[in-house]
């Protein structure tokens, strides 16, 4: 006869505010095979654990159900709980009568109801538990970091600096990320590439840390400690180990009309083209598509003018397929695309820009030296205006619903910038309100207002006017007095909202990890595990994640890198005993199941098998590697025939508390 004790927990008043904990536990005591039951206010605690410790050796209980919160949150502290007193800890239940229950339902009598039909159903299920052992694998010593920001810099260098190799992935010809295009940085205002470019001098030259720039993960398989990538390394038509960075084929190429894209499209470059002085690596790349040599079979003037002899028109992709323990996202963001937001007056006037574009105008590297000017007259403006929230917050559908964190910060910023080197410039920021959620940044605000005289105003731009001569028009509403306003600005500023990286969904499908409505990759727990994806291996660094700036980002790397050092310090990593399982005498050998496994843990073998009917015959039947199967169920829906099942998540078990609930 089995012994089911179950445990009730209170959960502070998050449980116990809802749902009647007591007339659970009444109920739950008259269920056959529950030996023993109880409530208590903090389970998870020490006293709620000793208290079942004491009750498995009063009752000899030799099964636990606990109802309480997620099993995200504590399965793995009452699984140890039984394990420490003899009981194989896949003999615990967890019923999650807090996320299921308390927190969506506010009726008492409807939500206890409810928490005594997932209790029932969690006794069902553990009636036909059985002891589960855990495999082991092997880890690989390798990180894979997939961004060469200064998320994934600083991750890859925590990590190399513990003794790791780690290889960085970078999709762009050179690493550096979003923060090489910035002049200066909230709320210090120090350089941006003063910050940034020792740290990616110390990637470059770092003995543990390999580079793939202008290269993109192109598939992902295995498991936690043991993936295998494969990633295409793109033909830069430039032999890497032969150049010298000299330079000189850049300004011999005569293709010089595509946009830059570092630049944000505002001076043009070559062909051939090194993205930015500090780049690295300091190797250029041929852009094909603009490469007269590619178009046409003439030129080859770069070829001509190279000293070292590095051109190679003949190139091709090289695929690089390599093992690794843990794979970091820093994939980063891309502004959003103003096409929907055509008031502002984007694209119909070259002196309506975008944050990310005055960033380049203020560089002392950028088209214009440093020089504040309007783009369509090369003149130094004497009015701008600042639009904040241009497609964040945005509820109409077009633009994003969420704030994008930084826009307030880097507008006090280039305000102050522009105040500070032309005093006559008039300055005006529009704003819905200031958020300012960092050490020292309402501080930084203030300054912009109190000191540099930075005008702002509560209130929206309606639109944006071009007229025949180019002049601009910008109609607006003050909130605080009511007032319309209507003025003619020469430079007009778009805050954008920053969204993830367009390579972010398809990343996630090779990694199986979760993204969210907007594409930002999905933390296990907000809380608990703010660095790791729920997939096991998979970490999150920097904006990949959501908007954050740059200290932020730089912390989150950091606590990314330890959980990845924290994963290649073990040897040995103990694998999921649910794995799928096939009943070999009722397997067709259709092989459906290999087609929607996900980790490629199925394959078909020809095999000797005994039927139901006691027959001893040699055909085809599902096999399951067990160091693969991550025990998503797949195979068991796929299966005509039912012999695919789930350990530790049976169809008897899942029929069990159908029932129940029933």
């Amino acid at each position: 006869m089995q012994k089911i004790g179950v445990f009730v927990c209170w959960c502070g008043s998050n449980i116990a505010g809802t749902v009647d904990v007591a007339q659970v536990v009444e109920a739950v005591r008259q269920i056959p095979d529950v030996a023993y039951a109880i409530d208590y206010k903090y389970m998870c605690s020490e006293q709620g654990q000793e208290l079942i410790r004491k009750a498995v050796a009063d009752y000899k209980l030799d099964r636990l159900v606990v109802c309480s919160c997620s099993p995200r949150m504590h399965e793995a502290t009452f699984r140890k709980c039984a394990e420490g007193v003899g009981i194989n800890p896949y003999m615990v239940e967890i019923a999650n009568i807090r996320e299921q229950c308390s927190w969506v339902l506010k009726d008492k009598a409807e939500a206890t109801a409810k928490a005594i039909k997932l209790a029932k159903a969690a006794i069902a299920k553990v009636r036909f538990n059985g002891a589960l052992k855990p495999g082991e694998s092997q880890v690989v010593k390798r990180a894979l970091v997939i961004g060469g920001g200064i998320a994934g810099i600083q991750t890859a260098l925590d990590i190399a600096e513990a003794g790791y190799k780690v290889d960085i992935v970078e999709k762009e010809p050179t690493i550096g990320g979003r923060m090489a295009q910035l002049d200066k940085t909230f709320p210090t205002l120090d350089c941006s590439a003063c910050i940034l470019t020792p740290k990616m001098v110390d990637a470059a030259n770092h003995e543990n840390i390999t580079l793939y720039t202008y290269s993109e993960v192109e598939s992902v398989s295995g498991f936690v400690g043991n993936f295998d990538v494969t990633i295409r390394k793109k033909a830069r038509s430039v032999k890497a180990d032969m150049c010298s960075g000299c330079g000189i084929c850049t300004e011999k190429c005569p293709s010089r009309k595509t946009p830059s894209e570092f630049d944000m499209g505002l001076k043009n470059r070559g062909a051939i083209y090194i993205p930015f002085a500090q780049a690295i690596p300091k190797v250029p790349v041929i852009d094909r598509e603009a490469c007269i040599k590619f178009k046409t079979g003439k030129c080859g003037i770069c070829s001509k003018f190279c000293p070292a002899g590095a051109i190679d028109y003949t190139q091709t992709d090289e695929l690089i397929t390599e093992k690794y323990g843990a794979i970091v996202l820093a994939t980063g963001f891309k502004t959003l695309s103003l096409d929907k937001f055509g008031e502002y007056g984007y694209g119909a006037s070259k002196d309506v820009i975008t944050s990310l574009e005055l960033e380049r105008l203020t560089n002392a590297a950028g088209p214009t030296e440093g020089h504040l000017v309007c783009p369509s007259t090369g003149k130094e403006p004497k009015k701008v205006i600042i639009v904040s929230c241009v497609g964040s917050r945005d509820v109409s559908g077009r633009g994003k619903s969420y704030c994008s964190k930084i826009c307030c910060m880097y507008n006090a910023k280039h305000a102050m910038y522009i105040r500070e080197k032309y005093p006559d410039v008039d300055v005006t920021v529009f704003y819905i309100d200031v958020r300012t959620p960092g050490k020292g940044f309402d501080e930084f605000q203030r300054r912009a207002v109190e000191e540099y005289g930075v005008h702002y105003v509560r209130g929206q731009v309606g639109k944006v006017v071009v007229d025949g001569d180019g002049k601009l028009t910008v109609f607006a509403s003050d909130l605080n007095s009511g007032r319309k306003l209507m003025l003619n600005p020469d430079l007009v500023v778009l805050a954008t909202a920053v969204q993830p990286s367009p390579d972010a969904r398809k990343l996630a499908t090779m990694l199986t990890a979760s993204i969210d409505n907007d594409d930002f990759y999905v933390e296990a727990h907000p809380k608990l595990r703010p660095v790791e994806s729920p997939t096991a291996g998979i970490f999150l660094s920097g904006m990949c994640q959501g908007p954050k700036d740059i200290p932020e980002t730089v912390s989150q790397a950091g606590a990314a890198a330890v959980k990845v050092v924290g994963l290649l310090a073990k040897d040995k990593l103990l694998t999921n005993p649910c794995t799928a399982q096939c009943d070999t005498s009722i397997c067709s050998g259709c092989l459906a199941c290999t087609h929607v496994c996900p980790y490629g843990a199925i394959t078909g073998e020809s095999k000797q098998v005994i039927t139901k009917l006691g027959v001893r015959e040699t055909r085809t039947v599902a096999v399951v590697n067990n160091a693969l199967c991550q025990g998503c169920g797949a195979c068991t829906v796929a299966c005509p025939c039912g012999a695919m099942d789930l350990q530790g998540f049976t169809n008897q078990q899942i029929l069990a508390e159908v029932d129940a609930l029933c």
